[in-house]
């Protein structure tokens, strides 16, 4: 989204949990960084490619925000790393799919792991 407030960036078309989940990923940038650069081990966020940090950035919305994004039921966490793992299979390089659901992966069982 190039640092660009999204409402003015979308066609008017753009469906309610589109443009929530464009916002959620502005609004939570910091956040999910710094989440990339905790499991991301041995990589600088810079050295990660931009499409795979973007991937990343709205797989982490979708896992720790899903339940405030609109539609009738929250995004199951296994729900949001296999659609971020599909698309960087689609989108990306060999090695992006393992690496998106390795950190992704690592999200789930820490947030797993602060409920127990």
């Amino acid at each position: 989204m190039l640092g660009r407030p999204p409402e003015p960036t979308f066609p008017r078309d753009v469906p309610a949990f589109t443009r929530a989940l464009a916002q959620h990923v502005r609004d939570h940038q910091g956040e999910f960084d710094e989440l990339i650069r905790t499991h991301a081990s041995g990589w600088s966020l810079e050295r990660i490619a931009p499409l795979e940090r973007s991937i990343l950035r709205v797989g982490l919305a979708e896992l720790l925000y899903g339940h405030e994004l609109p539609g009738e039921r929250a995004i199951p966490p296994e729900g949001a790393i296999d659609e971020a793992v599909e698309t960087a299979k689609r989108f990306c390089g060999a090695e992006a799919p393992a690496f998106v659901n390795g950190i992704l992966g690592a999200v789930l069982r820490e947030l797993h792991g602060s409920k127990t």
